[in-house]
């Protein structure tokens, strides 16, 4: 007896071929936003998203993908250093946590706002819903610049320092997927995705129009592929 499928698997079905041919169709077309500086350094973000339980009631996570970044040392170097050192996970070899004693290190964080056409924002390592984060210089540091790239949100691709206002950075950053000159002047902009970003739109594919992400996307493993030169 042949199988029978019901019109909505043969809907959702296309409907994945259709978001997977428009994340390819992205990334194809992905250029970083500016010309890659050799001497700055370059961090990696392997991503996953929990699909469930398995049977011993761990949480089942499925790989996105990596992203890597460079990091603008050239024109914010203290704000730089504070996100390759959260990928890192220790300052100067040494282990370091925030005053609530959570770890210094994106690993295990999660994307806790994922908005589609603007943008996927992560990074808060002590809190997880956006109200948390730490710095590596203790819980806020001040606006860095706004000077050149630092304050150009002009493409898709640009990471950026997410913030409560004037001089409150911690840890929480944003990626956009489009370009936010609403945002120039207003958050410090410090790097931009070099390679990986059809794992950005992956990303953006769990989000909402209020954010909420559909599913946990987390920041499975990072670290550092190159220190600055």
């Amino acid at each position: 007896m042949p199988l029978r499928f019901s019109s909505a698997f043969f809907l959702g079905g296309a409907m994945k071929l259709l978001v997977s041919g428009t994340v390819y169709a992205a990334a194809a077309a992905y250029v970083p936003p500016y010309p890659q500086n050799s001497h700055n350094s370059v961090v990696f973000l392997d991503t996953a998203v929990q699909e469930g339980r398995t049977w011993f009631g761990t949480s089942s996570t499925e790989p996105i993908g990596r992203v890597e970044v460079e990091l603008f040392d050239d024109t914010v170097p203290i704000t730089a250093r504070n996100f390759r050192e959260l990928c890192r996970g220790s300052i100067d070899g040494v282990y370091k946590k925030a005053p609530d004693g959570t770890p210094l290190h994106f690993k295990g964080s999660v994307f806790h706002r994922i908005i589609p056409e603007f943008m996927v924002q992560g990074g808060d390592i002590t809190k997880g819903n956006g109200t948390g984060g730490c710095s590596i210089y203790g819980v806020r540091f001040k606006d860095e610049s706004f000077d050149g790239k630092a304050g150009k949100h002009k493409a898709a691709g640009i990471l950026s320092m997410a913030n409560a206002g004037r001089n409150t950075n911690g840890s929480q950053f944003f990626i956009c997927t489009v370009p936010c000159a609403w945002l120039d002047g207003k958050h410090v902009v410090f790097g931009q995705v070099l390679r990986g970003y059809e794992n950005v739109k992956k990303i953006e594919g769990y989000g909402t129009p209020h954010g909420k992400p559909t599913k946990t996307v987390m920041i499975s493993d990072c670290g550092v592929l190159k220190d600055t030169s």
